[in-house]
């Protein structure tokens, strides 16, 4: 995201960026597995390194713009971000829910596990990040682009009462009144919202390069609609861009998907 331009064409907008730059997650020498979570003390210890980074650039009253990488990186995102609201709302723009446990995940890989650990739900390593727990409440969340649920994720969407948008809904109502509906939904239950933008919400057609990619997703137009109608509404307070992973991409073209959509969010216009 760096190589296609992203700073560039923030500071084009006129912000003043200010690049904190890699975080070091170093790599296992080989998968570690504690209680079927996949590579629990390193994805933890890279969260809590975040954790670190973002809370100070949370307390300068900057906007928090985190790049990824694995979504599991949404835990040390949030942990950050929510100790300066009361009531952090969520929008979490993917093709999955996220919402796994270790009890309800078929892989155990964190990444499906992140807003759920976020609400308090999975291992301490987890949950407990910044010293307290949940960071986000249930109704102070809504899912859009979703098209991917395993069994446990469905039953705790149910059981939470989540505003969840699925493909069919988008494709059901369109995406102006989904964000419509997602902003005045959130406006009236939060001081604050945090989006977290999975590349692979959009479909693969749009954004290859991610690591689960799930066909029947949301297209780079009506993504770019929804980014500007956040923009409009000027209710975004920090934010991430996840599951862009080079290996998989074409010539960069899921990064640079990503940069257009900040342009989107953070502003920019046609004309």
């Amino acid at each position: 995201m760096r190589y296609a331009g992203l700073i560039e064409r923030l500071e084009s907008l006129g912000y003043r960026v200010e690049d904190c730059g890699d975080i070091e997650i170093g790599r296992p020498a080989s998968q570690e597995e504690t209680g079927r979570l996949k590579n629990l003390k390193a994805v933890a210890e890279a969260n809590v390194k975040l954790y670190e980074v973002v809370s100070k650039e949370v307390k300068k009253n900057r906007f928090p713009l985190v790049l990824g990488g694995d979504h599991s990186i949404a835990i040390g995102t949030l942990a950050a971000v929510s100790r300066a609201y009361k009531n952090l709302g969520v929008i979490w723009y993917d093709a999955h829910g996220d919402l796994n446990t270790p009890e309800t995940s078929p892989s155990g890989n964190i990444h499906g596990m992140p807003l759920a650990a976020s609400l308090g739900l999975g291992h301490a390593a987890l949950t407990g990040i910044g010293g307290y727990a949940p960071k986000v409440k249930p109704e102070n969340i809504v899912l859009i682009g979703i098209r991917s649920l395993d069994e446990g994720e469905k039953a705790l969407i149910k059981e939470k009462n989540i505003r969840v948008y699925t493909m069919h809904e988008i494709d059901k109502l369109g995406m102006t009144r989904v964000m419509t509906e997602t902003i005045e939904y959130l406006k009236g239950n939060t001081d604050g919202v945090h989006l977290s933008l999975d590349l692979d919400g959009l479909d693969p057609n749009d954004a290859p390069g991610v690591g689960t990619p799930v066909s029947g997703g949301i297209t780079f137009r009506e993504s770019h609609l929804a980014m500007e109608l956040l923009a409009d509404a000027d209710i975004i307070t920090s934010a991430e861009l996840v599951e862009v992973n080079p290996i998989l991409d074409e010539r960069n073209k899921t990064a640079k998907v990503a940069v257009d959509l900040a342009g989107s969010l953070f502003g920019e216009k046609i004309l």
